[in-house]
């Protein structure tokens, strides 16, 4: 009986560290992303970037954090001194056993320059 509660115990806890590995990745990958526009926004508020020049350093960052993003779904509005303001958003699909997930990410930053 001992036995049975301890293989039940490491089947859970293989269990959460499998879901574990399999959904931080996406989530930590986010907030890297999220920190990216964050400091993209501040940068380019104070520069002469076009929008397009915004969109395509947004888009390489996604690539380099190997998120599934294209550049029809990052939105740049640059306002006449009133700053600028950044949007994505996507979609990622994580397969778990018996339970595919779809983890809706939408990563946004405005801001104004002084």
């Amino acid at each position: 009986m001992r036995t049975l509660k301890l293989l039940i115990v490491f089947g859970i806890l293989g269990a959460g560290i499998y879901v574990g590995t399999q959904l931080i990745p996406p989530l930590f990958a986010n907030y890297q992303f999220q920190d990216a526009i964050e400091n993209e926004a501040m940068i380019s508020s104070y520069s002469s970037k076009t929008e397009d020049e915004v969109r395509l350093s947004v888009l390489k960052k996604a690539q380099d954090l190997e998120i599934p993003l294209t550049a029809d779904q990052i939105t740049v509005q640059r306002a006449a001194n009133r700053g600028i303001t950044i949007k994505a958003e996507y979609t990622v699909h994580v397969d778990l056993p018996g339970y595919p997930v779809d983890l809706d990410f939408h990563p946004a930053s405005k801001n104004k320059p002084f």
